[in-house]
């Protein structure tokens, strides 16, 4: 029988031997990241995302508008920083407003006025205005009583001299006694007038509430800044729940509505992103099409300016308006994820996208990026960055006490958080990486992606980054060593890694109790990925299947359990494929009834990958043949070919942990390229069986534990790997089985 291989097919898989260095020599030359250099221009700090920043550069010298569509994880807010600091660079001075907003009332209790002012200018129309108010309530002329009182005083003291003159008259003239007695009783009486008037006179002074109330009335007509530029110098606003509240601002709630007490509308009003900032950052613009300020938003970008209404429904500030325009002349910077966009092209046939790409650029973000020079070098350059950044997390937790306390009470404080004794000359300071670590890193964004591409969702890479550190630090090693990555991938887990960890573990128990109890017939160690939402990275783990075909009156599949639709779709594949093989050798007809079970796949199942796997473990049932539980198998059947599935490089990780007593495993031709990044930093050598091409990994230093992968093109390869049998010789078993079941059939039938 012909191979399935030619001569080039085995050039390709040696030449897969080459990887590493081809990898070190696009790094480029450096013994660690303290070499590293990083470029000036603040954009070209953000990596992966060549095409975006090019956009960008483009959009900003237009001044257009910028959604960004991406997983989390990519660089969009980073991005948006970038292009805030490229404006604020070229052109910050013009595009930051010089003129303050002032709110001013209207033609009534529930209306104002907007005007722009320049600054200096408003300060002294404020100033003046404050001054005349202060004067004229300094001026008010005072309740007084004092021409009556001074006229009671003085008939007072007229009344005392007469008595007076009176009584010295009575010695010698007895009558004057009388007059001195009526003006006695006159000037009583005129003391108690004086004092009556100086009462009230006091008592009107405290109780003039009237000219108070005039007085505020005067202060309530003051214009009120809205908007200062002087003290709001920030080009851009960050918006992460838009609402019309805090996108175009609108009126506080007023306590005071009664006793003629109430806030002026003017100065209850604020504002929002659209009339301070000229560049408005919407972190999530799903949070914007949730709470229905699209319509609003749409208006104010084509008409480039807006009215002022009250917020609410029923209440305070819901009949406040305002008589003018506020102007806005906003740079839109959105970010959505690729579900909002679906939404956005449907909505207002597509209204939003359009205003968009009229003045600007819809971005679309790079999950993965090629693996080419520019791009492997600038991974030694995103680790350097996070080293950066980190040593400023450092100087910001620690800075005050190393400079008040210095290192050894950092050690004794870090003791009582870690809870156990740390090294003598503890430092909690950075440690740079070295160059087999920057490795580490690509490959760990290789293993994260497919297609021979680098993963851009960073954002998990800087949790494992600073975990290393850790480790480093904790250790006290001068710099960050490949193991140092290794400690952190094993803690620093997603959600889905975590549980992918115990389902593996229990697998592994699973897969070693059946070893123990089966003679291995009709079982299989299949391979399976779980996707992370956050983090975008695939967990492997092994997928143990067991089948079983039984003679029967008619051909069916069985799958029970909760399976998805490719994987309903994947195992009729497998029946027709097998069927396919029955017809080729001539077999008499015989139904058979083929039963499929994922094991303990309690998480239900999807996709197409395990079908190479349900395919040998059906045949190896039909013929009696113990499949190797050593080894185990991922691909794509259709017809007798296998085709590449997705997470190989994942799935192969999942079972290279020597403590699984696992020795190799099959996968597609198509995805040879994915086993590139589990050739870094490890031992291995070309090796070939029969025909079928292979790498052998070693999974211990002095080439120790080796794992074989092998390159399978059709099924029959998987077949001679994994129960040691070729093509004829299956064939021959197959039909001689049919027959049997035939006979069997004929004879019930008899009966």
């Amino acid at each position: 029988m012909p191979s399935d291989y030619n001569e080039n097919d085995y050039l390709w898989i040696k030449e897969l031997l080459d990887y590493p260095a081809n990898l070190e020599q696009r790094l480029g030359q450096f013994d660690d990241t303290s070499q590293i250099k990083l470029p000036d221009d603040l954009i070209d700090r953000v990596i992966f995302q060549d095409r975006a920043k090019r956009a960008i550069r483009k959009i900003a010298q237009n001044k257009g508008h910028i959604l960004m569509v991406g997983r989390p994880g990519t660089g969009k807010s980073m991005l948006a920083n970038m292009f805030k600091e490229v404006l604020e660079k070229s052109i910050g001075d013009y595009l930051r407003p010089t003129e303050t907003i002032v709110a001013y009332p209207g033609k009534d209790r529930n209306h104002i006025r907007f005007a722009y002012e320049h600054p200096a200018k408003m300060d002294l129309i404020i100033s003046d205005l404050n001054t005349a108010i202060e004067t004229a309530r300094n001026n008010l002329d005072q309740f007084s009583l004092s021409d009556q009182i001074q006229s009671a005083r003085k008939v007072k003291i007229a009344l005392i001299i007469g008595t007076c003159l009176g009584a010295a008259g009575g010695f010698y003239f007895p009558p004057a006694f009388i007059a001195a007695g009526l003006t006695g009783m006159g000037s009583i009486f005129m003391y108690m007038q004086e004092n009556n008037h100086r009462a009230q006179e006091k008592i009107q002074r405290e109780n003039n509430a009237g000219t108070k109330n005039e007085v505020k009335h005067i202060q309530d007509m003051v214009p009120e800044v809205l908007h200062d530029p002087r003290k709001d110098k920030d080009l851009m606003a960050r918006v992460s729940e838009p609402s019309a509240r805090n996108m175009k601002g609108g009126f506080r709630h007023d306590p005071y509505q009664s006793g003629n007490l109430q806030t002026p509308c003017h100065l209850r009003a604020y504002l929002g992103a659209h009339a301070k900032s000229p560049i408005i950052y919407i972190d999530e613009l799903k949070t914007l099409v949730k709470v229905g300020y699209m319509a609003d938003l749409l208006e104010i970008m084509q008409n480039k300016e807006y009215m002022l209404e009250g917020g609410r429904s029923t209440g305070s500030g819901a009949a406040d308006r305002s008589e003018n325009h506020l102007k806005a002349n906003n740079i839109i910077v959105a970010c959505c994820n690729h579900d909002t966009l679906a939404y956005l092209q449907e909505e207002g046939d597509g209204a939003f996208l359009s205003r968009i790409e009229d003045k600007g650029e819809i971005i679309q973000m790079e999950s993965a990026v090629p693996e080419n020079e520019e791009n492997v070098k600038q991974i030694a350059q995103y680790v350097k960055q996070e080293i950066i950044n980190l040593a400023e997390e450092f100087e910001e937790a620690w800075g005050e006490v190393i400079e008040k306390e210095g290192y050894e009470s950092v050690r004794k404080r870090s003791e009582q958080i870690y809870g156990r004794s740390l090294p003598d000359g503890f430092k909690p300071t950075v440690r740079e990486f070295a160059r087999g670590t920057v490795l580490e890193i690509a490959k760990e964004l290789r293993c994260r992606s497919s297609d021979g591409k680098l993963s851009s969702i960073l954002r998990p890479i800087n949790g494992i980054i600073k975990a290393a550190e850790f480790e480093a630090i904790l250790e006290g090693s001068p710099l960050v060593e490949p193991r140092h990555i290794h400690q952190a991938l094993q803690e620093h887990l997603s959600l889905e890694g975590g549980l992918s960890k115990e389902i593996g573990e229990h697998k592994n128990n699973l897969k070693k109790y059946i070893g123990s109890m089966t003679d291995s017939i009709g079982y299989v160690v299949g391979l399976a990925v779980i996707h992370s939402k956050s983090s975008g990275q695939m967990y492997g783990q092994p997928l143990p299947i067991h089948c079983q075909i039984n003679v029967g009156t008619a051909d069916t599949v069985v799958a029970p359990g909760k399976i998805g639709d490719i994987a309903k779709a994947a195992a009729q594949n497998v029946r027709a494929s097998i069927k396919k093989v029955l017809n080729k050798i001539g077999a008499p007809y015989v139904g058979y009834e083929m039963y499929v079970d994922y094991i303990q796949a309690h998480g239900g199942v999807e996709g197409d990958s395990a079908s190479v796997a349900m395919d040998i473990a059906l045949v190896s049932d039909y013929i009696k043949q113990p499949v190797n539980q050593h080894y185990g198998v991922t691909g794509s059947l259709t017809g007798d070919i296998i085709l590449a599935v997705g997470g190989v490089t994942e799935k192969i990780r999942s079972i290279m942990d020597p403590s699984l007593g696992m020795e190799g495993a099959c996968i597609p031709w198509l995805n040879k390229y994915d086993i590139e990044p589990l050739l870094i930093n490890a031992d291995y050598e070309y090796i070939q069986k029969d025909e079928i091409p292979g790498i052998r990994i070693f999974r211990r230093r002095g080439q120790k534990d080796p794992f074989d992968i092998y390159f399978c093109k059709t099924k029959y390869n998987a077949y001679k790997i994994l129960m040691g049998l070729e093509l004829e010789a299956v064939e021959a078993r197959m039909a001689e089985r049919s027959k049997q079941d035939r006979a069997f059939m004929q004879n019930l039938n008899e009966a």
